[in-house]
């Protein structure tokens, strides 16, 4: 049956580096989607920089909302922003910063109930990733 999640009803997520709030998975009733809203903030002065993640068995697609970044994917470097959609297949190692001056807002989609199972944290970042340009 149908239903309207309301914004009190997401979960909050304790993801370094940004907050998160998970609007639907399976925690909520979800037999094969996760729905979360991102936002990445500014960077301050002594951040120390996330690193990358990879989905092993998944993929991942970020819509763009407000804001600019950049996504390092691979080896490849994406500049985004607002109205931009990102693809991410599976097993590819990425993160999205924040190169703006407001808060990067991220609608993120991936076709799986619990995005918890085969995602790995904390992989390196490529020592030479390729440029990209807007």
């Amino acid at each position: 049956m149908a239903r309207v999640i309301a914004p009190g009803d997401a979960r909050k997520l304790g993801l370094p580096g940004r907050s998160s709030l998970e609007i639907l998975s399976g925690a909520q009733g979800s037999k094969g989607v996760t729905l979360r809203l991102v936002e990445i903030p500014v960077p301050k002065a002594g951040d120390t920089p996330r690193g990358r993640h990879q989905h092993s068995d998944f993929e991942e697609c970020i819509y763009v909302l407000r804001g600019r970044g950049i996504t390092y994917a691979g080896d490849a470097v994406l500049p985004v922003q607002a109205g931009d959609t990102i693809h991410i297949p599976p097993r590819e190692p990425h993160v999205t910063r924040n190169t703006g001056d407001e808060p990067l807002v991220l609608l993120c989609f991936f076709p799986t109930a619990d995005v918890s199972v085969g995602t790995q944290e904390g992989l390196p970042m490529p020592a030479h990733p390729a440029g990209g340009s807007r």
